[in-house]
């Protein structure tokens, strides 16, 4: 007996390491994203440091949508102010300060939820949080591909494999990478000649935000878009013609429809979210820019709430995006929080500074004094049942937006948690 109680202390000790990941551990064979093998590996035994918060631990069988029930409600319909809970929000934040824009969301009870926002239609630059309208114009084309076969759709993004080529420079995130028959792991930058499945580019993309992943995303879904069907047979020659002979004007259109659409299509307007510049310099050359890219507050809720209801696209892509933004990572930023230590955190990150040292003012990394964008989505799931969504938006100028986002983080949390 004290033998077991002291392998169980052995086994929590490892836990106090954190290893960069965001689909669920468990999620190997469905998704085949190789350094979940080495995850596994890490929890048997069979790899050292395998330790991750205990919020990281849900199983893929275990992550669910928690407004399904409430499908067939509109969207404005359940963003109604309720008068308490706006009352914490706002003594949280500075009312006339308007580089703070937050939208809550509790669905602790999906009877009875209960919303507060300040200046929720403010727009932001929104960085890396666009990722997620590249996730949605994924799913968006599998569906139109396979319509009547969702395992076909998971069966692509597990088998489909891409070459990076370009597009997916330059980007100073590193990505993991697991070779499953040596069992190492090595993280670097992604160059020109990496394959990957589209299943861990999309991983890729969201778990450690890389860049140059979320252009390679973004050009497979244009590809989806422009070959159709023909899309899974599509060689790396026949991708390379499609750009070459196609006028760049009819390309950036297309590209730009792809993530955009799916968003109109939720009722999320052009002026509350939309993308429209790839993440990497080397997608430049192949398809332009068009109508800037922003974010709000309120436009992010609406697609988290509508994650939740099962309609981005489908229940089933509703879900499979959810798990992508299952954070087991080294938390940061918003997610890193103590008070969400314990809770699964489904998260997503962005942020944008831009410093002007003439003015001999402290400056720095998220510390901007010209601009400093810092942008986190978050649904947050306490072991308690305690469940809610927040999209928070700064541009607040020479101030640590990464540490200001933590406490305010703990701040939503314990308002939340209020019983009055």
């Amino acid at each position: 007996m004290m033998r077991n109680i002291k392998l169980l202390i052995v086994a929590f000790g490892f836990m106090a390491f954190t290893i960069p990941n965001n689909y669920p551990i468990d999620g190997y064979q469905n998704s085949g994203i190789k350094r979940l093998k080495r995850l596994q590996l890490s929890i048997a035994g069979d790899l050292p440091d395998a330790g991750l918060p205990p919020g990281a631990y849900k199983s893929i069988n275990d992550i669910k949508l928690h407004l399904v029930s409430r499908k067939k409600d509109a969207t404005e319909s359940l963003l109604v102010v309720d008068k308490l809970l706006q009352k914490k929000i706002d003594a949280i934040f500075p009312r006339l300060d308007k580089s703070y824009s937050i939208t809550v969301l509790d669905i602790t009870d999906p009877k009875s939820i209960r919303y507060a926002q300040q200046n929720e239609t403010r727009g932001y630059q929104p960085g890396s949080v666009g990722k997620l309208a590249v996730i949605t114009g994924l799913f968006y084309q599998l569906a139109k591909i396979y319509p009547d076969s969702y395992e076909k759709r998971t069966n692509l993004l597990k088998t489909k494999s891409v070459k990076a080529g370009q597009w997916a420079l330059t980007d100073e995130h590193t990505v993991p990478i697991f070779n499953i028959e040596t069992n190492k792991l090595v993280k670097r930058q992604v160059i020109a000649s990496d394959v990957f499945t589209l299943f861990e580019w999309a991983d890729h993309a969201l778990s450690v935000s890389n860049n140059g992943a979320a252009s390679v995303v973004w050009r497979e879904v244009l590809l989806m878009a422009a070959f159709g069907d023909k899309y899974p047979a599509l060689t790396e020659d026949e991708a390379a013609n499609y750009f070459k002979n196609t006028p760049k004007n009819d390309i950036t259109n297309l590209g730009n429809d792809v993530v955009n659409l799916p968003l109109r299509e939720l009722g999320i307007t052009f002026d509350e979210w939309r993308l429209g510049t790839f993440f990497t310099r080397g997608a430049n050359q192949y398809v332009g820019a068009k109508d800037g890219s922003i974010g709000s507050p309120l436009g992010l809720m609406k697609w988290m709430l509508q994650l939740e209801q099962g309609k981005v696209i489908d229940e089933k892509s509703s879900l499979e995006i959810k798990r992508l933004m299952y954070m087991t990572d080294r938390r940061i930023r918003y997610a890193q929080a103590p008070q969400l230590r314990e809770a699964a955190v489904y998260f997503k990150s962005g942020s944008l500074y831009k410093c002007d040292r003439s003015k001999g003012e402290a400056c720095g990394k998220y510390k901007g004094n010209i601009q400093n964008f810092m942008n986190s989505v978050a649904i947050v799931e306490h072991p308690d049942g305690t469940t809610y969504m927040v999209c928070l938006m700064t541009n607040v100028l020479r101030k640590n937006s990464a540490s200001d986002h933590m406490f305010l983080a703990g701040s939503v949390d314990k308002a939340i948690k209020e019983k009055s």
